[in-house]
């Protein structure tokens, strides 16, 4: 009775600000500020309509599709191939290798910010999608690194002796033995680089100046004006940019529970 009480209560603190939101979406600004806390008069669709043909939304849709489905495909493909040298090298020098992307995690993004500034502007890739994708692949990198080794490490050493002994090379024990047993961290990886590149607002509103190339994040800063804030539209474009993180963890929730779960029981 008590964990379903809790349950209840946990689910009742997520469920009502939620709906409030969709709710809200529904609504126009005055009738917010007369009645914020009520369901909408008119079910009206017009938040939605106007958000993607007036707020030219589906270009910052796009942009953020493409930054975040190639950040998260480079960050999962160079952090594997990372991890998986990480176990197969000598245990201290393994060590060393990754306690440098240990120290990587260590460093606050903000004091980041004026170097990558820098950097970018010197390579060219200023006020481009390409160079918002390289600073979301370096940064989190170090995360992935740190989650796949750990799991990796965690593998018998005996079936990569196994796929050796049978002649496999190192490219084939990686793609053949690890990686598909590395699925649940996997899983885990991308969904937490997924959120985090979907969701950043930092470095494209540091990197990012033209509408053409600007993310849904920055996007949703235009209904903040400085004297009167659209509510309703801010809260329409919340709820379609949450609509890929949901569909992200449905499709990969078997694997992320496993993720998270793993080792437990050893």
């Amino acid at each position: 009775m008590p964990r379903r009480l809790v349950l209840f209560i946990y689910a009742a603190i997520v469920i009502l600000p939620f709906s409030m939101v969709l709710f809200t979406t529904f609504k126009t600004t005055p009738e917010l500020y007369k009645n914020p806390l009520g369901l909408p008069e008119n079910w009206a669709l017009s938040n939605y309509k106007e958000l993607f043909m007036k707020e030219s939304m589906t270009t910052y849709f796009l942009n953020s599709v493409i930054v975040t489905l190639i950040s998260v495909a480079c960050i999962l493909l160079f952090a594997s191939l990372i991890s998986y040298t990480i176990i197969r090298m000598p245990k201290k020098l393994g060590y060393l290798f990754f306690g440098f992307f240990v120290v990587g995690m260590m460093v606050p993004t903000q004091v980041n910010m004026i170097p990558i500034y820098l950097l970018v502007n010197k390579l060219g890739l200023l006020d481009t999608l390409q160079g918002v994708i390289l600073v979301s692949i370096g940064f989190l990198i170090p995360v992935a690194v740190f989650i796949l080794t750990g799991f990796m490490k965690t593998l018998p050493d005996a079936l990569i002796e196994a796929a050796k002994i049978d002649g496999a090379s190192e490219w084939q024990t990686y793609l053949r033995v690890v990686m598909p047993l590395s699925l649940p961290s996997v899983a885990t990886v991308t969904i937490f680089a997924f959120v985090i590149v979907w969701n950043d607002l930092l470095y494209p509103l540091l990197l990012l100046k033209s509408s053409a190339v600007k993310t849904l994040p920055i996007a949703l800063l235009s209904f903040q004006g400085q004297y009167l804030t659209n509510y309703p539209m801010i809260f329409a474009g919340v709820i379609m940019a949450s609509i890929p993180m949901v569909i992200a963890y449905i499709l990969l929730q078997r694997y992320f529970v496993a993720g998270m779960t793993a080792g437990s029981v050893k």
